[in-house]
């Protein structure tokens, strides 16, 4: 059952870390999953980078549980492929009307990049309430963020983009931010090489710094 974007919305807000993941083979779409719920981190982006990125989707998606959307998605075609296997959540990672009307019609929810104040306030404008922040430390990082919310209390950020165990919690820390997404605990040469076990103790010190 798809659920309404406002329930992704309370979910990423209650994982806080969102694994930003790219997966060259969809067989180890649901291993990875595995992996990722044992550590305690149940939600995933993963990114149409790979010719293997829809089915994983799908296959994730059958892991009770875990909530799982696309990245790096950069059109309305795309956003409808994922959605078809299962996306909860459609990232891109920049403002595109035609994707975020397209979320709107399958009922997902959009979480666009925007970095400036007149890209926030187009989303705001299409009725969005949480935008994607990338790349975040390359553009400043949680000062940026701060920055940007001000004007806009009501639209949180998901800052990806140089996110890391070492940097987390002062994103985490900010109001504003919803949820962030980073690669570090699903790095691609383990995913390649089948470490799940690596992968779970990734995921397990990344959930600890969430009670830290």
């Amino acid at each position: 059952m798809t659920l309404a974007p406002d329930d992704v919305l309370r979910q990423l807000g209650a994982a806080r870390i969102v694994p930003v993941v790219v997966l060259d083979d969809a067989a180890a779409a649901r291993p990875l999953a595995d992996a990722l719920a044992e550590g305690g981190l149940c939600c995933a982006e993963v990114t149409l980078r790979t010719s293997a990125a829809v089915q994983a989707i799908g296959l994730m998606t059958d892991r009770p549980g875990m909530l799982v959307g696309a990245g790096t998605v950069l059109d309305a075609a795309q956003a409808e492929a994922a959605a078809a296997a299962g996306a909860s959540f459609i990232v891109s990672p920049g403002f595109d009307q035609e994707v975020v009307a397209a979320c709107r019609h399958l009922g997902v929810l959009a979480l666009p990049g925007a970095v400036t104040p007149t890209e926030v306030q187009r989303a705001r404008r299409a009725g969005l309430r949480a935008v994607k922040f990338f790349p975040a430390e390359a553009l400043g990082g949680i000062r940026v963020v701060a920055a940007l919310a001000a004007p806009f209390p009501d639209i949180r950020f998901v800052p990806t983009g140089g996110i890391t165990a070492g940097n987390l919690q002062s994103y985490l820390a900010h109001e504003a931010v919803l949820a962030v997404g980073g690669s570090w605990m699903v790095p691609r040469r383990l995913l390649a090489a089948a470490r799940w076990e690596h992968v779970t103790r990734l995921a397990a010190e990344a959930s600890r710094l969430l009670a830290a």
